[in-house]
């Protein structure tokens, strides 16, 4: 080795015991003594800066006076512009920091003025919103207590079981009570012809005058007037008060079968938010019950039609008032044979619906599965609970 490098090494060394103030010469140890780390020197932080959220610099603590201080050790130098310096502090490169003031207190939505907040109430208490939070929460308790209302749901099941089926029977009634089934009659094969020679057109204009009369809002002047082309007059007087009164019973019967459909329809859509299947097993009761009271009329129809449809004019009018000649027109327009058919054709029709309801609404081992599955997901909906459905 060159005496250059040896002269550059020493220097070397010699630079690095200067520089390093804590440096602790190795002379003088004997080789078995042990060496102690040197204690560690604490030295000053570096002061941070905080940055609020609009990008403003904010002083440090230690610069607006809070939090701990970093005091220089002994023998050490301030550094310069810190407050153990003797040199004048430099000028903040950046504002002081903005105060943050604290959020105003919450509203009180009853009453449109600030209050502080009940004792005890948590941070996550919801306050309402506005008024259709509270009608939301209104519903959902009429909901929740109209399911669990088993005496409610089966009220109105034995309400729909009984008026729906009379519904179907009213609405038979007025399908063949109207000209088209009249014409139907007067064409088919078999319908006895006017034994007195009226026309099959003139019948039908005729007793389409009568059947329109009984669902108008027409006077009784609107049969006493019409007349024959010899001038006579098509109906007598006991057949107008007779037609009249059928008026009357059939404008009842109409109107007690719409305001019962209303009923029918209210009651279902209470049985569906209620109660899943409800609807089905009332319009199966229904149709049971009506089924067994329809066929056992149609027994007595046939084996005694003359002492049914007696039974029958005796029940709403009163004696001596629906009997008449054969040469009269009610007779000559409607004839037995069409009262008979009108009788089939309305237990017919009202029979083949209540068998397609039975059919339809049938309580088969699948159908209740799947209604008592949704019924389990009924109640969990409203009351927040899972349970096992509950059979009305």
């Amino acid at each position: 080795m060159s005496k250059q490098s040896k002269d550059h090494r020493a220097s070397s060394n010699d630079g690095d015991a200067a520089r390093d103030p804590e440096t602790v010469p190795l002379e003088g140890l004997t080789p078995g003594e042990d060496i102690s780390p040197a204690e560690p020197v604490a030295t000053p932080r570096r002061q941070r800066r905080r940055i609020d959220p609009d990008g403003d610099a904010l002083e440090t603590a230690a610069a607006v006076g809070i939090g701990p201080r970093n005091h220089p050790r002994p023998g050490a130098r301030p550094a310069p512009g810190s407050e153990f310096s003797a040199d004048p502090p430099a000028a903040p490169l950046h504002e002081p920091a903005t105060r943050v003031t604290p959020p105003p207190p919450p509203i009180n939505a009853s009453t449109g003025s600030s209050a502080a907040p009940r004792p005890g109430a948590g941070a996550f208490e919801p306050l309402e919103d506005s008024f259709e939070d509270a009608a939301a929460a209104r519903a959902k308790a009429r909901d929740r207590a109209a399911v669990g209302s088993p005496t409610l749901v089966r009220v109105l099941q034995v309400v729909l079981a009984i008026l729906a089926p009379l519904v179907i029977l009213i609405a038979m009634i007025r399908l063949v009570a109207s000209p088209v089934f009249l014409w139907f009659e007067y064409h088919r094969p078999g319908f006895p012809a006017d034994q007195f020679g009226m026309a099959i057109d003139q019948r039908l204009t005729l007793g389409s005058y009568g059947l329109d009369y009984l669902f108008n809002l027409a006077p009784s002047a609107y049969l006493g007037d019409l007349r024959f082309a010899n001038g006579n007059p098509v109906f007598t007087n006991d057949e107008v008060a007779h037609m009249a009164d059928v008026k009357q019973v059939m404008m009842i019967t109409m109107i007690a079968g719409l305001l019962a459909a209303i009923v029918c329809v209210v009651a279902m859509i209470m049985l569906y938010r209620m109660r899943k299947g409800a609807i089905a097993r009332a319009l199966f009761a229904g149709a049971v019950w009506f089924t067994v009271v329809m066929s056992l009329l149609a027994v007595v129809a046939v084996f005694g039609w003359q002492a049914f449809f007696a039974g029958f004019h005796q029940l709403f009018f009163a004696e001596g008032t629906w009997t008449f000649a054969t040469s009269d027109s009610l007779i000559r327009l409607y004839p037995g044979q069409f009262w008979v058919d009108a009788a089939a054709w309305v237990g017919g029709l009202t029979l083949v619906v209540m068998i397609v309801i039975l059919l339809v609404t049938a309580p088969t081992a699948r159908r209740r599965q799947r209604r008592e599955q949704a019924q389990r997901f009924l109640e969990s909906q409203v009351t927040g609970q899972t349970g096992q459905p509950r059979q009305p």
